[in-house]
């Protein structure tokens, strides 16, 4: 079989995955289009607004494909085709569905933020871990999302418009975007940003099969091709979040709640979006095997930045290759807006701050700035790593919060508990065996720690997952 048909078989199983598997996950949750929304029973112009289901499609999308579903693509794409499968099957059975039901949760909990869905599903402690940690990884990801763009647009502009000059445009622009409301400018330009996007996905896999289709998968064998040799598990499954399972997603998917009209639109907006970033995963992880005659040749090119760049110019010209390294701009912009919004939704939650009145969104907002270019000064390797843990850890508690809400309601939990078991043993398993950031301890006992914290979590879920949550409001207890 041509090696090229791996790329067309991977895109027709996201296909087929968004209409069959999509499909069963909106039946056994349950959607309900006569159920009033947050966008018809909390409307207040800012935050909760009833947006069209198209427009709500691609604001979900650009919200949560950031960087993730690029440079993790392509870093993971070293380690061989094993990546294909980890974007296909980790988006139809793990990433879609995460999403989905932390979008469908947050609509059924009057529009709540993350932490407020896991405090509902597994407790007051949990919520008040999960709070602290997403404002963390929200404000990590804002960073993360302000300087790889900014270092991209150095790349495309004069040396006197350099990281330095793009850095602040980012932040003022993310700023602002934190406290208008949301459909005056996020609203407004995400349509723009879309069309980048679309032409630097579809762009980059047309002159892949133009130029030479006898390229793909050059080099790649059904075997770990890392060139140092990596253990492939856990780090891809780590280092391919956004393409695959992402828990910022979690922090994301509230946005759109607040904005949903009718339930029946979640299977589209929530789980569709997230198929469609696998197919951008699966882009860029098939630009990593084929644009590059090697691994060791991936590798020597240094961070994704200089692949996007390189493969961009070279697949589609100076117009298309500019135009397609938009593309990859705004998806990190449109998700690092968005991260710091959430992270001031959050905070103001915590501390019960009504966020009507501007005065009161820049309280708020200010410091959460402060905080994040205070940040952008620290390596941006030492960064990301810590956002690929914390990410992947947080995407394990918000699966296990929704197979709660499942096993309570006796609906079929599994769809939520399998991946969440599964994602739980690479999380642990990377921080125990991670020697910069992590504990640093041998492969092979990793392996172990991470399999049996993974088997404890599933046990006590089995045996106390049905357990009621105190503190629950009335209204939610049966929603």
């Amino acid at each position: 079989m041509p090696r090229f048909m791996y790329f067309l078989l991977a895109t027709a199983a996201l296909i087929v995955g968004y209409i069959l598997y999509g499909t069963f996950v909106d039946k056994v949750f349950g959607a309900d289009a006569n159920r009033p929304t947050p966008a018809k029973t909390k409307a207040d112009g800012v935050d909760y607004v009833e947006m069209h289901p198209a427009k709500l499609w691609l604001i979900q999308l650009l919200n949560i494909a950031g960087v993730g579903p690029v440079f993790g693509p392509i870093m993971g794409a070293l380690y061989g085709p094993a990546a294909l499968l980890w974007i296909v099957i980790g988006s139809i059975f793990a990433g879609a569905v995460h999403d989905y039901l932390a979008g469908m949760l947050s609509v059924r909990y009057g529009g709540a933020n993350v932490p407020d869905i896991v405090g509902y599903n597994l407790g007051n402690i949990a919520k008040q871990i999960m709070r602290v940690f997403a404002v963390l990884l929200l404000v990590l990801v804002g960073v993360v999302f302000a300087t790889a763009p900014a270092g991209l647009l150095a790349k495309l502009t004069p040396e006197s418009m350099g990281f330095w000059f793009w850095l602040p445009i980012i932040f003022l622009y993310y700023f602002l975007a934190t406290i208008v409301p949301i459909d005056k400018l996020i609203g407004r330009i995400y349509p723009l940003f879309g069309a980048l996007l679309l032409i630097m996905a579809v762009g980059v896999t047309i002159m892949l099969f133009v130029k030479d289709s006898g390229s793909f998968y050059q080099w790649a064998e059904w075997t770990n091709q890392h060139p140092k040799q990596l253990p492939l598990w856990p780090l891809m499954f780590i280092t391919i979040a956004c393409g695959a399972l992402s828990g910022f997603h979690a922090t994301q998917s509230p946005l759109m709640a607040r904005c949903m009209g009718n339930e029946k639109l979640g299977r589209s907006v929530f789980y569709g979006a997230m198929i469609a970033e696998g197919f951008i995963g699966l882009v860029w992880a098939t630009v990593g095997m084929s644009f590059y005659n090697s691994p060791e040749a991936l590798q020597a090119a240094g961070v994704p930045a200089n692949v996007v760049y390189e493969s961009s110019l070279a697949l589609l010209g100076p117009i298309g290759g500019v135009l397609a390294i938009l593309g990859v701009i705004v998806l990190p912009i449109t998700s690092g807006d968005t991260a710091f919004r959430a992270a001031r939704l959050t905070i103001a939650d915590m501390i019960g701050m009504e966020q009507r009145q501007p005065v009161k969104r820049l309280t708020l907002a200010v410091p959460l700035f402060a905080i994040g270019i205070v940040l952008s000064q620290i390596d941006f390797n030492i960064i990301w790593r810590y956002f690929g843990w914390s990410n992947q850890t947080l995407a394990a508690i918000a699966l296990w919060a929704g197979a709660a809400y499942l096993y309570r309601r006796n609906l079929l939990h599994w769809i939520a508990t399998v991946p969440a078991t599964f994602i739980t043993a690479a999380s642990v398993t990377y921080i125990c065996y991670e020697p910069t950031m992590g504990f640093g301890i041998g492969i092979d006992t990793s392996y172990v720690i991470g399999v049996a914290v993974a088997v404890v979590c599933l046990a006590a879920f089995l045996i106390l997952g049905r357990k009621p949550v105190e503190g629950v409001p009335a209204e939610y207890a049966n929603a």
